[in-house]
């Protein structure tokens, strides 16, 4: 046979001899191509992990660049008082430089317009959830004055002469950047707000709870969401007695629930002497129910934490008297403080990434000329303070927007949960609740307050105990 000839077959006898080296080299190509897939498929998953890495490490856009939000809350001022005549602001109502405003004193029988007030320590009036309404005298927003005059105001203890209905008010007295130079830098140099409202209508107690949970309301049975009541009063001597008798908790959910599901880390910065009306998570059923009543620690370790650069993701500090302006506390010790805590800040590794919001809890009974819109049953209150300090913040912005402490939560939920809200349709935990606060239609985004394009902004450090014009009274000091 000459080559390149085919063999010939007689009889079957040579495919017989390579019938078996056929078969082999069919079933050699079959396990090549699995061999081939199942490489092509490792590739694959490879590249789309390499892929998935590098979309988890690289640098993070827009919102996300914040990586540290601290909320900072203080006591009882109105904006008004603080910013009322801060250029660009929508502040006390002025024509041709005079104040058009003048609200009635009954006891003097006269009225009073807005003065400036140096004088460091200040009385306020009462500020309860029935006061609202006979401030606001149907949207004639003049009843400041009358209310100082004849209900305790709740400023401190009764003793104090500014505490005491029989005081002078000084209600229509507010405060600059003579007084207030530093709260003023921050504004110049930041975010100022102009509309954010206390998120529930009422005292210090109703909006602290409401600051961490977006509600407040009363639980019939201890650690049973579904026996909460919504609650926007949470009438003083009521609560002050259930806590005596150890009998104050909180078993809706709050933003640490979500938190804590969605591991972002978080602390709660109150030093344990701090009174339960501002100091409300240790009565939360969901913070002890998630073994998370250790994130609860004192101010101290915030100054620590920032220091090492060990900040958490979400963090509260919570003041206590006589450093959180709360009347009749002086606010130059309250400024001096928060500048002390804005600088540590500042000062740390987490600077580049961190969105510092600081705010009042309430009105603490100081006349604000805007009527606050309504909400639902709880809300919203009066104006208070409120500034976004950051390295990504605008620069010298004033924000129109209406806002109120629900913002706070919507920031963060946005961040750091993908937008998850304290909803309790949705989070597995379900309450009670009239609505799910950071969805109202009125409420604006702390998104605007932010210049994501620029490159981060050198910390923009001030002393802690700056010059002012402001004094402290004689009736400051405590009555024997």
């Amino acid at each position: 046979m000459g080559q390149g000839r085919p063999l010939p077959l007689r009889n079957g006898t040579i495919w017989l001899a390579v019938e078996p080296l056929v078969r082999r080299e069919g079933f050699m190509r079959r396990v090549v191509a699995i061999l081939l897939a199942l490489a092509l498929a490792v590739v694959l998953f490879v590249v789309a992990l390499v892929a998935w890495q590098v979309t988890r490490t690289s640098a993070p856009v827009g919102i996300h660049k914040i990586q540290h939000v601290v909320i900072i809350m203080q006591e009882n001022r109105s904006f008004d008082e603080f910013f009322g005549t801060y250029p660009g602001a929508d502040g006390l109502p002025r024509k041709n430089g005079q104040f058009t405003v003048c609200v009635p004193d009954p006891r003097a029988h006269r009225c009073q317009r807005p003065y400036h007030d140096t004088t460091a320590d200040n009385g306020g009036g009462n500020h309860v959830f029935s006061d609202v309404a006979r401030v606001e005298n149907h949207g004639k927003m003049d009843g400041f004055i009358a209310v100082a005059e004849t209900e305790p105001r709740n400023c401190g203890a009764v003793v104090h002469p500014k505490c005491k209905s029989s005081g002078p008010p000084d209600v229509m007295g507010y405060h600059d950047g003579r007084d207030l130079p530093n709260y003023w830098a921050y504004a110049k140099n930041f975010v100022l707000q102009d509309h954010m409202f206390q998120n529930v209508s009422s005292w210090s107690f109703p909006g602290h709870l409401a600051m961490v949970s977006g509600w407040s309301a009363t639980c019939k049975r201890k650690d049973v969401s579904m026996s909460c009541a919504n609650d926007p009063v949470l009438d003083p001597a009521a609560s002050f007695a259930k806590q005596k008798k150890g009998r104050l908790n909180f078993a809706w959910t709050d933003l640490t629930y979500l938190l804590h599901r969605g591991h972002v880390s978080w602390k709660y910065y109150v030093d344990p002497q701090t009174p339960f009306i501002w100091n409300t998570l240790p009565y939360a059923t969901d913070v002890h129910m998630d073994g998370q009543t250790g994130n609860i620690q004192s101010i101290s370790h915030f100054y620590a934490d920032a220091r090492a650069g060990h900040l958490p993701q979400v963090s509260w500090i919570i003041g206590n008297d006589p450093y959180n302006d709360h009347p009749p506390s002086p606010i130059s010790k309250g400024q001096s403080n928060i500048t002390l805590q804005i600088n540590t800040i500042m000062r740390s590794p987490a600077w580049n990434n961190t969105a510092i919001l600081l705010a009042w809890d309430d009105w603490g009974g100081f006349y604000d000329h805007v009527i606050p819109p309504k909400v639902d049953g709880n809300g919203y209150g009066f104006r208070v303070p409120a500034l976004v300090i950051s390295p990504y913040a605008r620069r010298g912005f004033i924000d129109h927007q209406t806002l109120s402490f629900d913002a706070y939560l919507k920031f963060i939920e946005d961040d750091f949960l993908g937008g998850r809200r304290l909803d309790p349709k949705k989070d597995g935990r379900p309450d009670r609740r009239p609505d799910v606060r950071e969805n109202a239609g009125i409420l604006g985004t702390l998104d605007k307050d932010f210049d994501f394009q620029q490159a981060p902004r050198k910390a923009f450090l001030l002393p802690t105990n700056p010059k002012t014009d402001l004094r402290i009274t004689a009736l400051a000091k405590p009555a024997p």
